[in-house]
């Protein structure tokens, strides 16, 4: 399902520019900044990968990241723009839940946290929160053990976890 077209906001096409930022499969824009020299042998039977990984991700107004799953943990950390609505899904217990990714003033009371860790092997999608005047949202996500593409799953739009998604969650769809 195509994404609609982002609205245009300077800021966010000079992040793109300056950031060197290519189209990411999960919808918005990445770029890798860093991948660890040092190798990890993960316990659940992957071969070794790299300790750490970090990307910048940038999405616009209009733009979602897709239900999508890393086998490794990933940390989100919000780098400015528009508060974040950063979603998990545990298709084993199918619950669902929001954290607010986003800066954050001591006494601000949004409930905003400016990182969050979203588990190995959880589904997650994200959306930079509608009606905000700036009109993207910059992140950078770390995951470790390192990102490769063989740990990374999208979610299938005919399978089941889309189903559920549907039936139980309607709200979550779009990010199918």
């Amino acid at each position: 399902m195509p994404q609609p077209v982002p609205q245009q906001v300077p800021r966010a096409r000079q992040l793109i520019t300056s950031l060197q930022l290519q189209p990411h499969p999960e919808g918005g824009w990445y770029r890798e900044v860093f991948r660890s020299a040092a190798q990890v042998s993960p316990q659940d039977g992957r071969p070794p990968r790299n300790a750490l990984t970090a990307i910048y991700f940038l999405l616009e107004a209009g733009q979602h990241s897709r239900w999508h799953k890393v086998l490794s943990d990933e940390v989100w950390v919000h780098l400015e723009g528009a508060p974040l609505d950063l979603w998990t899904w545990d298709a084993a217990k199918n619950s669902a839940y929001c954290t607010v990714l986003g800066p954050v003033a001591s006494d601000d009371g949004t409930g905003r946290q400016p990182q969050h860790v979203i588990a190995a092997g959880l589904w997650q999608a994200a959306k930079p929160q509608p009606d905000q005047p700036d009109g993207y949202a910059l992140v950078a996500c770390m995951v470790g053990p390192g990102f490769d593409f063989s740990d990374f799953e999208m979610m299938d739009s005919q399978g089941t976890q889309a189903g559920l998604i549907r039936r139980d969650h309607a709200g979550l769809a779009a990010f199918i």
